[in-house]
């Protein structure tokens, strides 16, 4: 499977969002339900005042993740998936959507205690990687955590699930080291803590999610 040379632009997403709704099943995946679940357990606080949520699509996890929130950011790159995203959460008072194209744009100024990274960073090239990682150190809370959460099975993404999650930590080493990791059979989750010198505490065992089809 031949991989794209570059990030992919917002043309990508918009076009897969004309053809389907909802591509991924997001809404309706055994997969993505479970992959919800663990990555809610993974969060030790039980809220977070501030959170940016990067990639957020229709909203299904941005629902899950407000009744934990103060204030909820959470922004994707194509307008059809905010859209749904909006009317998904119209009844909740956390989250505020807005159209964005990370890392080339981003929330200026503000500074965040979670920055939830979940199928994203695997659309990005090496180098927006490394300015992906500038950005949260820029805007992470000098406690705050970053999760990151990516399928790991064979994508036409610039860079597979495992080697941008890597390539993400090694950028973000001098603010922000892995706390805790864990791996299923088809995505693996990444916290990272801001402020560690290195080491972590022990991992959890992930949930195995039930079969799906690749993103």
């Amino acid at each position: 499977m031949s991989r794209a040379d570059g990030s992919l632009p917002p043309g990508y997403f918009e076009a897969l969002y004309a053809r389907d709704p909802d591509p991924w099943r997001f809404a309706s995946s055994d997969y993505e339900r479970a992959k919800y679940a663990a990555t809610l357990e993974a969060l030790p606080r039980p809220r977070y005042e501030r959170v940016f949520e990067v990639g957020c699509s229709i909203g299904v996890l941005t629902e899950a993740l407000a009744p934990r929130s103060g204030v909820l950011l959470a922004v994707d790159a194509a307008e059809a998936p905010l859209a749904a995203a909006r009317q998904r959460c119209s009844r909740l008072v956390q989250p505020t959507f807005q159209r964005m194209q990370v890392p080339e744009e981003w929330p200026e100024g503000s500074t965040f205690d979670l920055i939830l990274l979940s199928e994203v960073v695997y659309y990005l090239d090496a180098a927006d990687i490394r300015r992906l990682a500038a950005r949260v150190g820029a805007s992470l809370a000098p406690d705050g955590e970053v999760l990151l959460v990516h399928w790991t099975g064979e994508t036409d993404y610039p860079l597979s699930g495992d080697e941008a999650t890597e390539r993400f930590m090694a950028a973000a080493a001098p603010f922000a080291r892995p706390a805790k990791q864990s791996r299923t059979a088809q995505y693996r989750l990444d916290w990272l803590r801001a402020g560690m010198a290195g080491g972590g505490e022990p991992g959890w065992h992930g949930r195995h999610a039930g079969p799906a089809a690749s993103p």
